[in-house]
């Protein structure tokens, strides 16, 4: 970005890493033990090592299935069909798709907060249209949003699960630009990853800045 830039009159922000600090541990067997032992209380018996083999698993299969060279699926439904082969007793399988994969989110956590100095650039673009694009499960992603009081500060949020795929693609940006109603060159988009928030969006024509340059560059 340069004085010749045309003037911002929407922002975008990436979510993790931007807006919010996590860490999470997928890999721990300790998040499966405590996602199979909670699943015997939904009607689902499956012991933690094959219930993360068939995890991992699923999401590789889902991710080859879809053909997308940035390719995204909704975990909820790799779950889902886990507990119909696993279920002991009748289950609403879309639902506990969705509980399980938020219980699996809470299993795996490991840190969540408010990254304060972002916090601080929403502030200070409260008066501008505003969204996030980021490359996560809605199914537990807006919880947090939510959770942390975020969510509702935004005019909108993508997340990749929504869509079947992820940045880098181009799509991604094209839909968030259509919630806003405004061209490429008059959004910022702001984020942690260099090419998924600040090469990809330059590329697309937006102007872009990694969310420690906009931290210095607008003195939160």
């Amino acid at each position: 970005m340069s004085r010749r830039d045309p003037p911002v009159t929407g922002v975008l922000f990436d979510c993790y890493g931007t807006l919010i600090d996590v860490l999470t541990d997928e890999r721990d067997i300790e998040t499966y033990r405590c996602l199979s032992r909670w699943l015997i209380y939904q009607g689902v018996r499956i012991a933690p090592e094959d219930l993360q083999d068939l995890y991992t698993g699923g999401v590789r299969e889902a991710i080859e299935l879809t053909g997308e060279p940035h390719p995204e699926v909704r975990v909820e439904e790799v779950f889902a069909g886990i507990c119909a082969e696993h279920a002991v007793w009748k289950i609403d399988t879309k639902r506990l798709g969705i509980e399980s994969a938020r219980a699996f989110r809470a299993a795996s956590l490991r840190r969540l907060g408010v990254i304060e100095r972002t916090r601080e650039l929403l502030d200070l673009f409260g008066a501008k249209k505003t969204g996030v694009v980021s490359n996560g499960q809605r199914v537990f992603s807006e919880r947090e949003m939510r959770a942390l009081g975020l969510y509702d500060r935004l005019g909108f949020v993508i997340f990749s699960s929504d869509l079947g795929y992820q940045k880098p693609d181009d799509r991604i940006y094209a839909a968030a630009l259509e919630r806003m109603r405004l061209s490429a060159p008059e959004v910022l988009f702001i984020g942690d990853n260099a090419e998924n928030d600040v090469d990809a969006p330059r590329r697309f024509g937006m102007q872009a800045l990694h969310v420690e340059e906009a931290w210095e560059r607008y003195g939160v």
